[in-house]
């Protein structure tokens, strides 16, 4: 017991970033499609789930693209065998910082021309002040993109981040899943 009460302190300071993570609200970020469209993130108010896909650097960008058909077709297409049972907007954010904002133009033209259109309806390219972004939501690994699943009220319910995996799609839809009422 005596023992518990000392690893009791550690084993609070271990998860409370996890926990605190899991209910703090997404920052506002504003961005633009292929279309021209202005979009404003979190896009909340609509009762919807939103998952929001982000990168920031040219080595996460391949990753963050194996995202997309998987992800469309599970929570857009509602491939899947509780896609139907929620409703959720999907976002692939790429982050333009330092000197990739050069990119920005003409990774936009690339994805209008080799796209599938639905997919590039949902790619918001941000190219405005992204320390605070990033640091507000923890992505250290500028290598890796992240994913956040928010509620309808914008607060994050789960987060990946890394390379494609069924697994991972998965874990995300069960949050959806376990946070409907």
């Amino acid at each position: 017991m005596r023992r518990l009460r000392h690893l009791l302190p550690l084993l609070l300071q271990a998860l409370l970033p996890a926990v605190l993570q899991a209910q703090s609200a997404f920052p506002a970020l504003t961005g633009e499609t292929v279309e021209g469209n202005t979009v404003a993130l979190p896009a909340t108010g609509a009762g919807k789930y939103v998952i929001i896909a982000m990168a920031y650097s040219q080595k996460a960008g391949p990753l963050l693209e194996e995202w997309y058909a998987p992800a469309y077709t599970r929570f857009i297409d509602k491939h899947g065998l509780f896609a139907g049972t929620y409703d959720a907007e999907l976002y692939f954010v790429p982050i333009f910082v330092g000197l990739d904002k050069a990119a920005y133009e003409p990774s936009m033209k690339k994805l209008r021309k080799s796209a599938d259109p639905a997919v590039a309806r949902r790619v918001v390219f941000f190219k405005g002040e992204s320390d605070p972004i990033i640091d507000a939501l923890g992505m250290k690994r500028k290598e890796l993109p992240y994913f956040f699943v928010l509620d309808p009220q914008g607060r994050i319910i789960h987060r990946a981040e890394g390379a494609f995996s069924e697994d991972k799609l998965e874990a995300m839809e069960e949050a959806i899943l376990d946070a409907q009422p």
